[in-house]
């Protein structure tokens, strides 16, 4: 199976929506844009952990990191409480391990 990291940013969104559908209209393509802005890096984290450059435990602690960034991106929005945004942020880095892991 092949990583794109195109399809794993659409499946992050898709799990951002899912959690704070009600305000998606107000924050889908600042969300969007975050992901974009965000691509290389979390890309290359991912192809770190496929080519085993870096272990389970290095990808997870590079993956909290993640999360504070995107958390960070997400709070900017003032649209959705802290803690919708930590549950889409939590979603969309779920989707990310997976698609690494079904690659592994």
């Amino acid at each position: 199976m092949n990583f794109d990291i195109n399809n794993v940013l659409a499946d992050m969104l898709s799990a951002i929506n899912g959690i704070v559908a009600g305000d998606w209209d107000k924050v889908k393509n600042t969300a969007n844009q975050f992901l974009e802005n965000d691509k290389e890096r979390l890309q290359e984290i991912a192809q770190l952990r496929i080519s085993g450059d870096l272990t389970d435990e290095k990808f997870q602690s590079r993956l909290s990191d993640e999360k504070l960034v995107v958390e960070a991106e997400l709070n900017a929005l003032e649209v959705v409480s802290k803690a919708i945004v930590q549950n889409a942020v939590n979603a969309a880095i779920d989707v990310l391990v997976k698609a690494v892991e079904a690659v592994i």
